[in-house]
């Protein structure tokens, strides 16, 4: 299993699995709130590519996850009750992080999180936020689980889509 930056090469498979999730969540599989053709896209792999905040998890030599690794923290962080305050230069935040359905139950969420704790350790940042909705309820368990504690919920539009409650989370790492 390795984790490593994105390549343009990786993007047909990044939004195969884009296309994966969506399809599991319109046959009622799974519960993230995201919705083709408005989030993920094609161009939020391709945005993040261009960045150069695009990850890929690989296990042998097929791509089983990718998530985006930044300091940019989403707008309605602005004013969260954060039970670590912090400055945005100490901060590194996790997007949109998707584990193919063909590949779920594997452990392959868990470690793409210790990658980026370790990814966030490396730059210095010792304050972690990131978000998922409301209804995720296996994001919210697993990061539970693994020491993110819930700072509030924020009703949004989020990325496009209408009617998001947004759950914030944090952790602070020692």
């Amino acid at each position: 299993m390795n984790i490593r930056n994105a390549e343009a090469a990786d993007l047909p498979a990044i939004e195969t699995i884009f296309s994966e999730i969506h399809t599991a969540e319109e046959n009622g599989l799974v519960t993230i709130g995201w919705k083709r053709g408005v989030y993920p896209t094609a161009v939020t792999a391709e945005m993040a590519l261009k960045r150069g905040d695009l990850f890929v998890q690989e296990d042998d030599g097929k791509i089983v996850g990718t998530g985006i690794i930044n300091q940019q923290q989403v707008d309605v962080y602005n004013g969260a009750n954060w039970r670590y305050a912090a400055a945005d230069e100490n901060v590194m935040v996790l997007h949109t992080l998707v584990i193919s359905p063909t590949a779920a139950r594997k452990g392959y969420g868990q470690r793409f999180v210790s990658f980026y704790e370790d990814y966030a350790r490396v730059h210095g940042c010792k304050n972690l936020r990131m978000d998922t909705n409301e209804k995720n309820a296996n994001a919210r368990a697993l990061y539970k689980k693994l020491g993110y504690i819930e700072a509030g919920v924020v009703p949004c539009v989020f990325n496009g889509l209408e009617g998001v409650h947004l759950v914030l989370l944090e952790k602070q790492l020692s």
